[in-house]
Order: C-alpha cells, then sequence, then structure tokens
C-alpha cells in the first residue's frame, strides 16, 4: 500500500488533526459503545473524502485511493474464505475434536498452570480462535482452579497465554492470515518465522508456570470428564482424523503456497468425513458454507465445535476491505506520508523501525482496542520503511502478531480485555502479570531487532 502515491502534501498540523479524529471517532464507538468496528471505519472514510474534496481533490482520484487500499486485502480475502471451509472441514472430519480430545488427557495433577497452558495452546491452535479457548475450556479450567483454591489470576495468566499462542500460530486464524496477506508473505512462511519469538516465549511461559504450579491433587474433574465424554459422543474422535493435519504439515514443509495447501487438506478432510457419517453431499456443501453445527446437547462442547464455513469470514473480510481503503485514503491524502515524514530520522536503523512499528501495534491496541485495526494499520504504514531497509515482509509481519494480537487481551478497555474479563470473572489487571506469554513476545520481538538477530533481508531471503 506504500506504492499508492499521494495527491497533496498536507501540514503536520492538518495529518495530526485528522489522525487525532479517526483515532477518536473508531476508539470511543468501540470502547464507549461497544460498536463492531465496521461503522465507525466508515464514518472516518466518509470525514476523509470530506477533506480531500475540501482540499479540491477530484472525487475520482479519492474514489482510486478506495480501490487501491482494498485491492491490497484481495488476497487475505481469498485465503479467509478457504479457512473458513478448513475448519468446517476438520470438524466434519473429527481432526479438530480429536486435537482437543487428545490435549484434555495431558491435564494431570502435577505443574497445574503449566498443563492449562499447553492444553489452552493445543485447543487454540486446533481452532484458531483465542475467544472461542477461552470461552469454553477456559471456564472449565477456572472452575478447577476455585475448586483447589488455587490462585484464579494465574489460572487465567495461563488459559490467555495459551490462548492467544494458538490464535497467533494457528493457520486457521484470522489474525495470522491477516498479518501474513497485509505484507504479501505467504502463510506458512509467516508463522515458520514467527517461531524465532513465539518459541522462546512458549519455553518461557512454560518454566514460569511449572514453577509457579504447587503441588496439589487435582480435585472436581467433573468439567473435564464432561468434556472428554461429550467429545467422544459426537462419534468424531479417530486416529486417522489427524489426517488432513499431518497432510497440512507435510505440504508447508513442502512449502506448497498457502492457498493450495488449505484447499487439498479441506478437500482430504470432505473425503474423511463420509467414513463415519452419511451426510448427503447437499448437506457436505451447506456445511462448508454455514459451518459445522454440533448438537450433543451439552452446551459447552457445542460452542466449541459450532464454527467454520465460508460465511463465517463475512465480518472479517468486511472489516479488512474497509480499514484497507480507509488506509488507502490516508495514503492517497499524504497523511501517513507527512507522519513518517516527521520521524523519518529515526527510521534509519533497523532497530528504530522494529521498535516504532512494535510500538505502533501496542499503541492502536491501547488507543482503540482493537487487535484487527493495530495489525492493519501498523502494516500500511511501515511497509516501506521495512523495504528501504531491505527488510522482508515476514519480519513486519511478525512484529504485527508480537505486538499487536497478542498485546489486545492485555489492556482493559480492549475488545480481548473485555471479553475476557466478562467471561472468567477476573480484572484484566489481575490476569496481566500473569500472561506471560503476551509481555514476552513484544519484549523478545523488540529484544531481536536490536541485535539484528533472526531477521531476513530480502537479499538473503
Amino acid at each position: 500500500m506504500f506504492q499508492i502515491k499521494a495527491v497533496i502534501s498536507p501540514n503536520f498540523k492538518e495529518a495530526i488533526a485528522l489522525t487525532a479524529l479517526v483515532v477518536a471517532i473508531i476508539s470511543v464507538s468501540i470502547i464507549r459503545f461497544e460498536a463492531a468496528p465496521h461503522m465507525p471505519i466508515l464514518f472516518s472514510i466518509f470525514l476523509l473524502i470530506c477533506y480531500g474534496l475540501a482540499k479540491k481533490v477530484p472525487y475520482r482520484e479519492l474514489e482510486k485511493g478506495l480501490v487501491e487500499g482494498a485491492g491490497a486485502g484481495m488476497g487475505a480475502a481469498f485465503l479467509f474464505f478457504l479457512i473458513g471451509i478448513l475448519i468446517s472441514s476438520w470438524m466434519m472430519s473429527g481432526t479438530i475434536p480429536t486435537l482437543i480430545y487428545a490435549g484434555f488427557n495431558l491435564v494431570t495433577p502435577l505443574f497445574f498452570f503449566a498443563i492449562v497452558f499447553v492444553v489452552t495452546s493445543l485447543i487454540g491452535l486446533s481452532i484458531g480462535s483465542s475467544l472461542t479457548t477461552v470461552a469454553t475450556v477456559g471456564v472449565a479450567f477456572t472452575g478447577i482452579a476455585g475448586a483447589m483454591d488455587l490462585s484464579l489470576a494465574i489460572t487465567a495468566g495461563a488459559i490467555v497465554s495459551g490462548a492467544f499462542f494458538g490464535d497467533k500460530m494457528s493457520p486457521l486464524s484470522d489474525t495470522t492470515n491477516l498479518a501474513a496477506s497485509i505484507v504479501g508473505t505467504d502463510l506458512f512462511e509467516h508463522i515458520r518465522n514467527m517461531g524465532w519469538t513465539t518459541i522462546p516465549a512458549f519455553v518461557l511461559s512454560f518454566i514460569f508456570f511449572a514453577v509457579l504450579s504447587p503441588s496439589v491433587e487435582l480435585k472436581d474433574t467433573a468439567n473435564i470428564e464432561l468434556f472428554k465424554s461429550g467429545l467422544q459422543e459426537t462419534g468424531l474422535i479417530h486416529w486417522y482424523a489427524l489426517l488432513p493435519l499431518i497432510l497440512l504439515v507435510f505440504l508447508t514443509l513442502a512449502k506448497v503456497p498457502a492457498l493450495l495447501t488449505l484447499a487439498i487438506s479441506s478437500i482430504t478432510a470432505v473425503g474423511l468425513s463420509f467414513v463415519h457419517q452419511s451426510v448427503p453431499f447437499s448437506g457436505v456443501l451447506g456445511t462448508l458454507f454455514g459451518g459445522y453445527v454440533s448438537n450433543t446437547g451439552i452446551k459447552e462442547i457445542d460452542a466449541l465445535l459450532t464454527r467454520g464455513g465460508m460465511q463465517s469470514m463475512f465480518f472479517t473480510i468486511g472489516l479488512v476491505l474497509l480499514a484497507l481503503s480507509m488506509g488507502g485514503m490516508l495514503f492517497k491524502l499524504g497523511i501517513i506520508q507527512c507522519l513518517l515524514a516527521q520521524i523519518e530520522s529515526l527510521l534509519r536503523k533497523v532497530a528504530s523501525v522494529v521498535a516504532a512499528s512494535a510500538l505502533t501495534a501496542i499503541g492502536v491496541n491501547i488507543l482503540i482496542g482493537e487487535q484487527y485495526l493495530s495489525i492493519l494499520l501498523t502494516g500500511q504504514a511501515f511497509q516501506g520503511a521495512y523495504a528501504k531497509l531491505g527488510l522482508a515482509g515476514k519480519n513486519l509481519s511478525r512484529v504485527m502478531e508480537d505486538a499487536g494480537t497478542v498485546v489486545n487481551p492485555l489492556v482493559p478497555w480492549s475488545v480481548c480485555g473485555i471479553f475476557i474479563t466478562s467471561v472468567l470473572g477476573i480484572s484484566t489487571l489481575a490476569y496481566l502479570p500473569f500472561a506471560f506469554f503476551c509481555l514476552l513476545s513484544p519484549i523478545l520481538t523488540v529484544l531481536f531487532g536490536f541485535t539484528n538477530k533472526t531477521l531476513t533481508y530480502v537479499d538473503k531471503a
């Protein structure tokens, strides 16, 4: 998007005022009125159009900025459609239910907090949704911790850490796909590159939770047994259900493009679903579009398994296209270029660019409280700075996730922070010191930027 040419050059005061007004419109709408981000972004687009017209910019030029901005998200839109299909097909084949069932079998009396972290990480990876993980198995683990008189704050910290590890590293996650698409990086290349910061953060978090775990007897495991028995009753738990996952890993290692990898894995999963289900083909097509619907009668299981389908991605695709259109307008009107010019002298070193992009992602989370926008706006603003230093796009996409995706649950007024507090009944500030993975990720990404370690340059890629 940094290739969009500005048609005017606003002064710094105008650029700051417009940016502040856009941030205010979006943040007040989301935080104060709990609105979906789509409407305030649309209002902001109209504001920018009015500014452009007042500056005598032809409407056709403004429209061109909208189209050029939205065009940058078309690759992401196709990936999101396939992600929705993959999730529903993996539900039908039993791939995701089998992974979740395996996760629950890891729960033991020893190292309770560490096990909670690992299990929620596995389930987050399986379904690609941090908030669903928190609202289902997270609630179960909180109940167990309460029955054993363990720290609910540490338990919540372990749940949030694991859920957002899974969200960050899962190929099923919309934020992961979004970060890769914004900078034009292959999805699985993006995930592999995130390993440089994510694996150390995971290991350190596991050690911290293991040290904090008391030596207690595991009591009141009724919630866990309820999940396990409910999953078994679905008839979807089979060893062969992991074949679509194994195939996806193999194709990823073979560096097959993400679009083809997701399509092949989905087709395999649909084929497997006919082994243990007598669903008509029309029903399969309906599930792939509308999502898998679980009917076990157990509320927690149904909430965990009812998901996926192309339709489930419309919200995200709409948000992406609107936000990118707004970004196109900001570039077309020269606002982003004006702001970056003021700090251009600070962006001539790799360390400062990495730190600035990380702080921007964190700042958007704090000011607006929306993780999608923290990824989108950071990616739009810093692609040019990374390119000038010869840094590959996957470096920026990693920073966007390390300082964007996983920081959102640490902000009390953010979308994730409010949701988690309402579901678990534990305040954001109470679990924040123990959300080790979410705290370590931005620290490590900035640290590697200053040491110039694990960074990839275009001429070395």
